[in-house]
């Protein structure tokens, strides 16, 4: 057991961080309260049936695009060793790297007459067929599914590849077809890894704000920044983020209670299944779906980016104001990264020693921006600086503060899960040889955690590169980064404007295909 003096240290200051995290969510209920019965009757009457209609609609239909194309190519690469499998791999997890809404504004430009795909369209179909429009849920679902299905299949595949074989061999051995073991035995063993998946999909999708603004589909998100950019109604915008914080919530405790139903167990001395030998068939069948995937997930998006910004090279455009933005948004990104990564330390030493409810209501208010969208946690932020620090007001300290909150529980889940590999008797060690609690913390804790701790900034710094809604309302004036040049570049469609800072941003997220495959790697080994 570790000193009281050292746990109570630690327990103060993750309160602290605790607290401070959940301040804006406390704000966004207060404001909400404080709405009255007619101003609610008059929300529910204009917009909450729609708006709730719409975002579950659409969290639905990507929900299901998700599990179509994640589970599906997850199977394949798991149970078949075929030619090129490695790198397929590195194929279905690079979407991630391209935001939401660098792929609404390539779809777009795609798809317009003038477009790579409109052009397709107008040659197979003739010149009078229009391509398909975008700008309703199937589009969005289209947009959103691309983006996001590679969470499905990295859980999903991570699950498979661990799979232990007597199972399905037992249901073999009892006359089941090959088709009976998968959907009586395989399936269910991964249901846990889908539903995990898919919280990560519906979250996404319930705080995204860039894919729904570029296509016109009224959302949560999207009706929250038009009443705080458009209106200045914070009220109202507060009572839109009430019940999206309870959408979000509610799906949270739905998907943990069905996931904890079902739990699934092995032998220790089982044997993983080893994936089959594809024959030549099967190698046609399996690039032919992975290579459709790939086409309309990254090769074209990734092919527009490169053709519009070689073009903008030669013209010229690619001068030291576009540089000026990447060092913005690498300014706002190194800063919010540096203070998470330092904020996220107590609170992971306490909750990975200390397994209390004390701990645990920690962990639970650092996480609020899971489930809040960048607008939601821009509005408490604003709320809070307005009250108590308003000559804070439009500087780039308030863009920063609401960084850390959005994007502090994955420096907490990282830091906790290289906590828990110290063991306890390193730090008692330190202690009794005359160290005190930061000379023991600089030189012994530190370094054994040190590679949880870059995996955490690392993560952080590129979720903060990527982050549109929060940079929108709260960026000082004339202080642009590169989503924000995107979004108002493609507002304006300047394509060869937008193609360089879009194509930046997958360069500068390419080292999370590192941490996000590292699991795999690992298992292959």
């Amino acid at each position: 057991m570790l000193p009281a003096r050292w746990l109570s240290l630690r327990g103060v200051l993750a309160t602290i961080v605790a607290v401070l995290a959940a301040v804006p969510l406390l704000f966004v209920v207060g404001s909400a309260l404080q709405l009255g019965a007619e101003e609610w009757r008059s929300l529910w009457s204009v917009r909450l049936p729609e708006l709730m209609w719409n975002t579950l609609l659409l969290a639905v239909l990507v929900a299901f695009g998700s599990i179509l194309l994640g589970v599906s190519t997850a199977w394949l690469i798991a149970r078949r060793e075929f030619v090129g499998r490695r790198l397929a791999i590195w194929l279905m997890v690079m979407p991630l790297t391209i935001p939401t809404y660098v792929f609404a504004h390539i779809y777009i430009s795609l798809t317009e007459s003038d477009g790579w795909l409109g052009r397709l369209w107008h040659f197979l179909f003739g010149a009078s067929s229009s391509p398909p429009e975008l700008y309703n849920v199937l589009g969005v679902t289209f947009v959103l599914t691309l983006a996001g299905f590679s969470y499905v299949f990295l859980l999903v595949q991570d699950a498979l590849s661990r799979s232990h074989r007597s199972i399905e061999e037992a249901a073999r051995m009892q006359g089941a077809t090959p088709t009976e073991v998968m959907r009586r035995i395989t399936l269910p063993l991964v249901r846990p890894a889908v539903a995990a998946g898919v919280a990560l999909v519906v979250l996404h999708v319930l705080s995204d704000f860039g894919a729904v603004s570029m296509l016109r589909y009224q959302t949560f998100t999207l009706s929250i920044y038009l009443q705080m950019s458009g209106r200045f109604d914070y009220q109202s915008a507060a009572g839109l983020s009430l019940v999206l914080v309870g959408l979000s919530l509610s799906f949270l405790i739905l998907e943990r209670f069905f996931r904890n139903r079902q739990r699934f167990y092995a032998g220790a001395q089982s044997q993983r299944i080893q994936p089959r030998r594809a024959s030549r068939f099967e190698h046609f069948v399996i690039w032919s779906w992975l290579g459709t995937v790939v086409l309309f997930a990254l090769i074209l998006p990734l092919a527009w980016m490169l053709v519009w910004s070689w073009q903008a090279w030669q013209n010229d455009l690619i001068d030291h104001e576009f540089w000026g933005y990447v060092r913005n948004s690498l300014l706002v990104a190194t800063a919010a990264a540096s203070v998470a990564v330092v904020l996220a330390l107590p609170l992971s030493l306490y909750h990975a020693r200390v397994r209390s409810w004390l701990s645990h209501m920690q962990i639970q208010l650092a996480s609020v921006g899971f489930v809040l969208p960048g607008p939601v946690i821009a509005l408490g932020i604003l709320s809070v600086v307005l009250a108590t620090l308003p000559w804070l007001y439009g500087g780039l300290i308030v863009l920063v503060m609401a960084m850390v909150v959005r994007f502090l529980p994955l420096a907490v889940q990282s830091q906790e899960a290289a906590v828990q590999q110290l063991t306890p008797s390193i730090e008692q060690a330190g202690r009794s040889l005359g160290a005190g609690p930061l000379e023991n913390l600089w030189r012994v804790v530190l370094p054994v955690i040190r590679g949880g701790m870059v995996s955490a900034w690392v993560l952080v710094f590129i979720d903060t590169l990527k982050e549109l809604p929060a940079t929108l309302i709260l960026r000082p004036t004339g202080f642009d980064t590169l989503p924000v040049r995107i979004w108002i570049e493609a507002s304006e469609e300047m394509l060869e404007l937008a193609a360089p800072a879009a194509l930046m941003l997958v360069i500068g997220t390419l080292p999370i295909l590192w941490f996000l495959t590292r699991p795999i790697r690992e298992n292959r080994a």
